[in-house]
């Protein structure tokens, strides 16, 4: 029984990255290249929200950040942040609002500027198989999470086919960006038996600062040491990355496989041009076991895995270093994440398929800050930020899908899961601290959150060319360990603590409750019969999050304190906020289209694509926008293939954004249209992509980029000027070779 049982569901989006030509094919046969869409075998809804084979094997060449192939479907944005390691969004909602699992394993960011998102533990080479679950994502695969679920997969197991076989074969591949002198380097291999199989991957990637598509900022020196960036350059955007993976695969026999992973990053340097830190060092080591059988009854998949990082943040070149006698602020995150989940899919009769499990995850993180200088400000103790954090889930799920009949489908599903959350007591780095400091270690810090999950759904196919579902859903999500424990209100402290990239500091909230979103859906499918050559889908869809953690101005505070009376009415100026509760309500609409244009054997096939995502939220007690909204955008694309070419030409739309939140000065931004083109030739088992991507290289500013504080002395509350986002990368030429052996 396969695991594509949850297909009919119609809340998902996969994202599958196909095997190349192979390399045995003659030269005098015809081309054919694997179709990949991100659709199901069904009509479903959603299912129009897909990158196509023309474009899915050259995205390894234009971008070295796995979260960014999901970039244009619908419902999905990004928020703006280091180079491989965006965060997506999903209908307004992002980050720890979204349950992430890669290979099965729960990651979480370790980090005060969550620079270390799930998805960044993934090289873009590696990615198999990407699934979105939007809104109302099924109690199987949610859980901790409101906003929706992305599942990431790496490759199965491939074995020969005969006793007498050894399946040998491999992959090399490299690419190259013009803006930011972006460069990097893969290679895989494979060997295997009937029964054993070992692949090994590996990739690179690094490049410079970005440059705008024009001057944004003033130039000139911005650190002590007298570096010097240009005025269209984007300071603190520089990267590199380095990923090695073992995967060894054993079958027990045809129907139960096991897999075993390794995985280890190693990242030199990140820089964050909207975080006032720099990531200076990380590095992950993964153990993933996971088994997946096929029985009479139906199915059993289970997974057990450790993950450990090592996370450092410090200023870059471009941020200044030296503050007095300090040089710099040394920041240092570890964290310790085991888990274990099991899931079986049951089948109860022609019509009922059931799926039940369970799951547990146990997470450590200690966040502290090394002594620095002489002064009582970074010295003589070390600032312990998150001491001994504990947050543990368990969680149990039953779900009922039913086939009634050839025209309605049902699911019904119920989760519960306890999450248990604690801190150890915390110092500053001198008695300036103390004050802040026996407030939190005097407060009752032990939580038990019990959280329920419940999905409903219903699909009615009218007819071959019309399918409608209706969903409801309660999601539930509780704090992370920086909303609830971050616990100093000093300026410096606060401003390094920034889940948002808007450039304000933040303090936790002790007594925080989880979120609890209710979500309506609606999807209307229409297509063609043999759905080839026309479709479109419309998803309109609102939610209701009671104890929405949003952030309120805070006061009161003593001299080195944020939280002070002006900060309560400051305007045109970063400020300083606390985590706390709030009603709000989201929604807005989802649409995809595509219509097959022209098809010939001497002009090749046509089609055009678009999708429009429009998306508000409030919050319901004050009034106040959300922050980082992403406004109505389109994009429009024109598809061509033909024998081995593919070629695109997009354009994507976004509208202004004037819809900001006034709690934190969030900055507005310009509408604006960005031409990108797009061609790709495989010839047996060589595939050769280049490209533009910002034709006109206009200057423009993501809306969810955040605020610029890329350079100069930004631990400093006011020397980073306020008011300039963090633009869009200018014109870049981009090239990647792929060879398949």
């Amino acid at each position: 029984m396969k695991q594509n049982k949850l297909l009919p569901l119609g809340l998902m989006v996969a994202l599958a990255i196909p095997n190349m030509v192979k390399a045995e094919q003659s030269a005098d046969e015809p081309l054919t290249l694997d179709k990949v869409l991100v659709t199901s075998p069904e009509p479903l809804p959603n299912s129009q929200a897909h990158v196509r084979e023309d474009t899915v094997k050259a995205l390894k060449s234009r971008t070295s950040d796995t979260a960014s192939m999901l970039q244009g479907l619908p419902g999905v944005s990004l928020y703006g942040a280091g180079g491989v390691s965006s965060l997506p969004v999903i209908r307004g909602l992002a980050d720890d609002r979204l349950r992430v699992k890669v290979d099965g394993m729960d990651l979480i960011s370790a980090c005060a500027n969550h620079m270390n998102p799930p998805l960044s533990y993934m090289s873009t080479d590696r990615v198999n198989e990407l699934k979105v679950y939007p809104g109302i994502a099924p109690v199987s695969v949610g859980g901790d999470s409101i906003g929706g679920t992305i599942l990431a997969e790496s490759s199965k197991p491939e074995f020969a086919t005969s006793a007498d076989e050894v399946l040998t074969k491999g992959e090399v591949g490299a690419f190259y960006r013009s803006n930011g002198d972006a460069r990097g380097a893969n290679v895989s291999a494979t060997v295997a038996n009937q029964r054993f199989s070992l692949k090994y991957n590996s990739s690179t990637s690094k490049a410079n600062n970005y440059d705008a598509g024009d001057n944004f900022k003033a130039a000139g020196n911005t650190a002590v040491d007298g570096n010097y960036l240009n005025a269209d350059e984007v300071g603190s955007s520089s990267y590199e990355n380095r990923n090695h993976a073992f995967d060894l695969g054993m079958k027990l026999n045809e129907d139960h496989i096991l897999q075993l992973r390794f995985a280890h990053q190693d990242i030199p340097y990140q820089g964050w041009p909207n975080q006032r830190m720099d990531m200076v060092y990380n590095r992950s080591n993964q153990l993933n076991l996971t088994y997946n059988g096929d029985f009479d009854w139906g199915s059993l998949q289970s997974t057990v895995y450790r993950e450990k990082t090592h996370h450092k943040m410090q200023f870059g070149e471009d941020k200044q270093f030296m503050y007095g006698t300090a040089p710099g602020m040394p920041m240092r995150t570890e964290g310790d994440n085991r888990g274990l989940s099991i899931k079986g899919e049951i089948i109860g009769s022609e019509r009922d398929l059931f799926r039940v499990g369970a799951m547990m995850q146990r997470y450590r993180l200690d966040d502290y800050w090394e002594a620095s200088g002489t002064g009582m400000m970074m010295s003589p103790n070390t600032f312990q930020n998150i001491n001994n954090g504990e947050r543990d889930r368990y969680g149990v799920f039953a779900e009922w899908e039913a086939n009634w009949n050839a025209k309605w489908m049902t699911l019904a599903g119920i989760r519960h899961e306890t999450v248990k959350m604690d801190a150890d007591e915390v110092q500053g780095y001198s008695a300036l601290y103390q004050a802040d400091a026996d407030a939190f270690n005097n407060s009752d810090r032990s939580h038990t959150d019990n959280n329920l999950d419940l999905t409903l759904l219903a699909k009615f196919t009218r007819s071959p060319t019309e399918t409608y579902e209706f969903g409801y859903a309660q999601k539930t999500r509780s704090p992370n360990l920086y909303e609830r424990y971050a616990w100093s209100t000093t300026g410096m402290a606060m401003r390094m603590v920034n889940l948002a990239g808007d450039g304000n500091g933040y303090v936790g909230n002790v007594n925080l409750d989880p979120e609890e979103a209710h979500t309506l859906s609606f999807t209307a499918d229409w297509h063609d019969a043999q759905q080839q050559d026309w479709a479109i889908a419309v998803t309109p869809y609102i939610s209701y999050v009671d104890d929405f953690i949003d952030a309120e101005r805070c006061s009161g505070g003593g001299m080195m304190s944020g939280c002070t009376t002006a900060n309560l009415t400051a305007e045109n100026a970063f400020v300083y906020l606390q985590y706390a509760n709030v009603s709000a309500k989201l929604y807005g609409i989802d649409v995809s289209a595509q219509k097959k244009l022209h098809q010939s054997d001497k002009l090749g096939a046509f089609r055009g694509e678009v999708v429009v995502n429009y998306v508000r939220g409030k919050n319901r007690d004050i009034g106040d926008d959300l922050y980082n909204i992403m406004p109505l955008n389109t994009t429009l694309s024109l598809h061509h293939t033909k024998d081995g070419w593919q070629n695109t030409v997009e354009w994507e739309l976004v509208s202004s954004k004037d819809k900001v939140n006034d709690e934190r000065n969030e900055q507005e931004t310009a509408g604006y249209g960005l031409l990108n083109i797009h061609t790709g030739y495989q010839w047996k088992s060589v595939r050769i992509d280049v490209g533009v991507e910002n034709v006109f290289d206009k200057l423009y500013s993501q809306p969810l980029s955040g605020a610029y504080t890329g350079q100069g002395a930004t631990m400093s509350g006011t020397a980073v000027p306020w008011g300039i986002t963090v633009p869009g990368m200018g014109r870049s030429f981009y090239t990647g070779i792929n060879y398949q052996f």
